[in-house]
């Protein structure tokens, strides 16, 4: 005859791991039915799963990084502060939000160290009122989580004209230097207002300004009513010309609470940016002892490398909203390009001979816009330099930047070396390959 048990008539292991399955939910319901279930669904160790396995926490903690009691009580704290969103757009956001500081604290923790605790829902409200708009969900708990970046007056004067720690990061080529940051509610208040009115936007405008350079020579601003999120160009306080920074096609439910499938243009953005610095698409490069996140690609297809007589050059492209002109003809679209040459520690060969160093004499260039070109240019120097190359040493560096009258084209060239140094030559000039790189309109725009 066989004999039925019931939950609370099986050992501590079993019941253990059928709660474990249930998930957090359903044991809190069976906590209800017994005394000795009470107890048994209050084991810490079975919360502890449902803290790491929800919302990836190793410790009991808060949300704002404060000690819990236990981790039941800090997975009820979690739930409290966050009851009036979809949880699965809390568990996202929150795994963006880790993602992006492991790779911060990695590689860049100086920019870590500048972003704020999170808002509270009064910080949000505030600005809703205020501004007079409704912020999409993503972009509210993106703000709950951390409340923008916060500069110190050493981290602005350490490398002027602004702080170079925007963990969006950026570029600079002649004298344009750019880096963006994210805007704090208070800031997000305070420019939003300014910027509108200077704009001529309606004060019924449902855009507020959400993440700029240092400067503010390249702004970013939410448009709150269908969450896309826009980059102006160098029209913007003139016609309030704009680019869309995301496909629209993506963004889903922004004001939906009870869907589980809201994105906005503000978190597909942070999420597109946070896999190009996982994947190594952009990395930190240091420049005159100054630290900052570059937007130029470093790998393929984006980033091009060739080999010629040990000579390496890498080459790519960054589309410069800041300066289209989506109005004009030739100067359309706007592209800066980095070129970074080295020798490679075998040194430079030859017909068999090696030589410790060579130098650039010239350079040649061939610009496609579609498969049309629209520039052959051969001179002297790069940006007035002629680098000396030496084996196995640091890269040299150099940006420029070329317009362009389509959203998509090619870059490809050479340039001649001479072994050893213009001044002594050692051997007859040389050509090294640039491959060719690509310059297009990216799906998003950083």
């Amino acid at each position: 005859m066989e004999t039925e048990v019931g939950l609370d008539g099986l050992g501590d292991l079993p019941l253990n791991l059928i709660l474990s399955k249930l998930g957090p939910t359903d044991t809190l319901r069976v906590s209800c039915v017994t005394k000795s279930l009470r107890l048994s669904t209050s084991d810490d160790s079975l919360w502890a799963q449902f803290c790491f396995q929800h919302i990836h926490l190793s410790t009991p903690q808060d949300h704002q990084g404060n000690p819990a009691p236990s981790f039941k009580a800090a997975y009820q704290l979690w739930r409290e502060a966050f009851a009036m969103y979809p949880w699965p757009l809390v568990q996202r956001v929150k795994r963006f939000w880790d993602k992006l500081k492991k790779w911060l604290s990695n590689n860049f923790p100086e920019a870590e160290a500048t972003l704020r605790r999170g808002a509270s829902e009064s910080d949000i409200q505030q600005l809703q009122t205020l501004l007079k708009v409704k912020l999409p969900l993503p972009t509210r708990l993106l703000y709950r989580f951390h409340d923008g970046q916060e500069f110190t007056v050493k981290e602005h004067s350490a490398a002027p004209p602004g702080s170079q720690l925007g963990i969006i990061g950026g570029y600079s080529f002649y004298h344009h230097l750019v880096n963006v940051y994210l805007l704090p509610i208070s800031q997000v208040i305070l420019e939003t207002r300014g910027l509108i009115h200077h704009l001529g936007f309606s004060s019924r405008s449902k855009y507020i300004v959400v993440a700029a350079s240092s400067i503010y020579d390249k702004l970013f601003f939410l448009n709150c009513d269908n969450g896309q999120l826009y980059v102006g160009t160098r029209n913007i306080f003139t016609e309030g010309e704009m680019i869309e920074c995301v496909p629209n096609a993506l963004l889903r439910s922004v004001h939906d609470l009870h869907g589980d499938q809201q994105q906005d243009g503000m978190l597909l953005w942070l999420e597109e940016h946070g896999c190009r610095l996982e994947n190594g698409i952009i990395k930190v490069r240091e420049e005159e002892n100054v630290r900052s996140i570059s937007l130029f690609p470093e790998l393929p297809p984006l980033c091009s490398t060739a080999v010629t007589n040990g000579v390496q050059v890498r080459a790519s492209a960054v589309f410069i909203p800041e300066f289209a002109n989506l109005k004009g003809e030739a100067d359309k679209y706007m592209f800066a390009y980095s070129i970074r040459m080295s020798l490679l520690p075998e040194g430079c060969i030859i017909n068999g001979t090696t030589f410790t160093s060579c130098q650039l004499n010239r350079r040649h260039w061939i610009i496609c816009a579609n498969e049309d070109v629209v520039s052959d240019v051969n001179g002297e120097a790069v940006i007035g330099k002629f680098p000396l190359l030496h084996q196995g040493k640091d890269e040299f560096v150099y940006e420029s930047c070329t317009h362009l009258s389509s959203s998509s084209g090619s870059v490809e060239g050479s340039f001649t070396f001479v072994p050893g140094r213009l001044a002594d030559p050692k051997g007859s000039p040389f050509e090294v390959q640039v491959a060719s790189f690509p310059l297009q309109l990216p799906d998003y725009v950083f």
